[in-house]
């Protein structure tokens, strides 16, 4: 059985087996904690009589239990001190099926990531510094499955004037994060009769995945030079996933004709376009591009996150809604966890209403410009290899040549040489016969840890050319 004694000097969650003895069954509790390292050198045990009032035991059977182990050496006793645990090395539980441990790698070029250390954190503390000071009991206390209206009402404002997005407070939904608010949205639709949610091809397998477990069917929706070939959609479709600012992961823009496009298809068939404005903030050669959302805010569903600008994490993330999803997804949101927790979410509202958080952002983008223009330079110098997509977003697509050896081969020798990045092959619908290439990430890896991973990239590289 399971034993909890609470008191003044420390919390001690006891298993005594009932099949010994009181006393033996005490000891072997208290032995086993000090041996695993769940009590630690030095804590200072309860007094016998209180540990005996609260274990229903006599106050002799701790007693002894204590001396015992003093004897054994897992207890230590002064008078007017009390007892303590003994200075014992604790016991590493080990399991001989257990797994290796993963290695790891030294170089993460993986795509998507940012940079976390340059996050933010002076103005981070400053933001719940004033959060905390204004209201504890607003920040503790109960939130609102829509999200606070502090975020709400700054994303609206930020939405509108940095991603040219039309809507108000009342039409945001803040969620856990991208990957929660498509898992809501899946659902809600397949429960109001939507069968079909076409997708991009290639694009991120995971988020495929996520549409597909709530029985959506997920026809592929080819990509070229112009993005999404948006004129194979038909009535049949109820819901188009796309990325029309910087397609994941071919890097290409949604071309201005196939914008109006969808935006037609939208009034015409009264389909619904899910826009994941995954990195829109991240154009390097111009403005960005503004927000698919704009010109068919009613047909549309905008989604952003904080994750590929200050980090993934924050599990902060934000839609954009028509007026009809709003209730069912709000619905959603309370039935899957309640609300989004409050702290993260003023401090954030905070960053963009101080417009701390486009302070960051700009600084990010130079630093980013900065990266991919490396990146690209190293890539020229070696044959064979070339870039795809706009300067923008926090990865470049590197086609590779035919007669390289296979994708996945060059992805073992990568990781065996401590680089982390991802193959375009697996983010195809069905990856048999597709062109190689690597996504390599540029924003992941700190300041001084960016040229190292590079060298190492490309000399691993490199390598393939000049091998017989």
């Amino acid at each position: 059985m399971q034993k909890s004694w609470s008191g003044s000097r420390v919390d001690l969650h006891l298993r005594l087996d009932a099949t010994q003895g009181r006393r033996s069954a005490l000891e072997s509790a208290l032995r086993d904690a000090i041996r695993e390292g769940r009590l630690a050198t030095g804590t200072l045990l309860p007094s016998t009589r209180g540990l005996a009032c609260e274990l229903g035991l006599s106050r002799g059977t701790v007693t002894a239990a204590y001396d015992q182990l003093v004897e054994e050496g897992y207890l230590t006793t002064r008078p007017g001190s009390g007892t303590t645990v003994a200075d014992i090395p604790p016991r590493t539980v080990t399991s001989p099926s257990a797994a290796p441990a993963p290695t790891g790698h030294r170089h993460d070029l993986r795509p998507g990531l940012p940079d976390v250390g340059a996050f933010p954190a002076r103005s981070w503390l400053a933001a719940t510094r004033r959060v905390l000071a204004d209201s504890r009991s607003v920040v503790l206390g109960a939130g609102d499955p829509q999200g606070r209206i502090e975020l709400r009402t700054a994303v609206a404002d930020y939405l509108g004037r940095t991603r040219g997005v039309v809507t108000t407070p009342d039409r945001i939904l803040i969620t856990s994060g991208y990957y929660q608010g498509l898992s809501l949205l899946s659902g809600v639709l397949a429960r109001s009769g939507a069968r079909t949610v076409a997708v991009e091809d290639p694009s991120h397998n995971v988020f495929r995945a996520v549409v597909q477990r709530s029985g959506l069917a997920t026809p592929p929706l080819p990509v070229d030079a112009h993005g999404a070939c948006v004129d194979t959609l038909t009535s049949s479709v109820d819901a188009v996933l796309l990325t029309p600012s910087h397609q994941y992961p071919t890097g290409v823009p949604l071309h201005p004709g196939r914008r109006q496009a969808v935006s037609t298809w939208t009034r015409t068939t009264g389909g619904l376009v899910i826009e994941d404005d995954y990195d829109g903030e991240y154009r390097y050669d111009r403005q960005p591009v503004g927000a698919l959302q704009g010109i068919a805010p009613d047909r549309t569903v905008y989604c952003g996150t904080a994750s590929k600008t200050l980090g993934p994490a924050l599990r902060l993330a934000w839609m954009a809604l028509p007026r009809q999803l709003v209730k069912p997804m709000v619905e959603a949101k309370q039935q899957a966890d309640l609300y989004t927790e409050n702290l993260s979410q003023l401090a954030l509202a905070d960053l963009l209403t101080t417009h701390a958080y486009d302070r960051h952002v700009r600084a990010a983008r130079l630093r980013y410009r900065r990266r991919r223009e490396l990146l690209l330079d190293r890539a020229s110098g070696v044959p064979g290899l070339a870039a795809l997509g706009v300067p923008a977003g926090l990865h470049t697509l590197l086609a590779l040549p035919s007669d390289w050896p296979p994708e996945d081969e060059i992805l073992s020798l990568c990781a065996r040489q401590g680089i982390a990045l991802r193959g375009l092959s697996e983010l195809h619908s069905d990856p048999h016969g597709r062109p190689p290439g690597l996504l390599i990430g540029f924003a992941a890896p700190p300041e001084h840890a960016y040229r190292p991973a590079l060298d190492a990239l490309f000399g691993t590289l490199q390598k393939l050319v000049t091998r017989p």
